[in-house]
């Protein structure tokens, strides 16, 4: 397998795959987040401190909100790198990404895991979002040769 295209990633695409590549992870930190400040909260209830119990009332309220406003404003900050006219390389030993500012190369034995979505291949290195493959870069061939590729390497699965 040897396929290059051109592409340039929207702003809102980027959003995207940021959001879908850390959606487990912020699921699982909100969820204990918010479970420790409810403990928090009760705890302080119970000991006669109603301001302390309201405040960890209003964090565990506030901090999913804060937290995904926190990874948006993040990934605004890269889109600038990352939404430039860009030569996606996929080959059977890896990927590059190339603009006229940066290169990057990974092989495919570094990804512990790659999860197809419809809008995007989300690479993972030790389970932690490394980096995303738009399928609106590719024609529908070659996103099937690339599926097909993933699936025969075994790295590719379903959330």
């Amino acid at each position: 397998m040897d396929i290059s295209v051109e592409y340039q990633p929207t702003q809102d695409e980027v959003t995207r795959a940021f959001t879908e590549g850390f959606k487990r992870q912020l699921t699982v930190l909100y969820t204990v987040l918010v479970i420790v400040l409810l403990g928090g909260a009760a705890y302080r209830f119970a000991a006669g401190d109603p301001g302390m119990g309201i405040g960890a009332l209003a964090a565990a309220v506030l901090s999913p909100v804060v937290g995904t406003w926190w990874l948006r404003r993040r990934a605004r900050r890269m889109l600038a790198f990352l939404c430039v006219p860009t030569t996606v390389r996929v080959t059977d030993s890896g990927y590059e990404c190339l603009t006229e500012e940066s290169t990057t190369a990974m092989r495919w034995t570094m990804f512990s895991h790659v999860f197809p979505t419809p809008e995007f291949w989300l690479l993972y290195v030790n389970n932690q979002p490394a980096a995303f493959l738009p399928k609106a870069a590719f024609d529908a061939a070659q996103q099937s040769e690339i599926d097909a590729f993933l699936a025969a390497r075994k790295i590719s699965r379903s959330r």
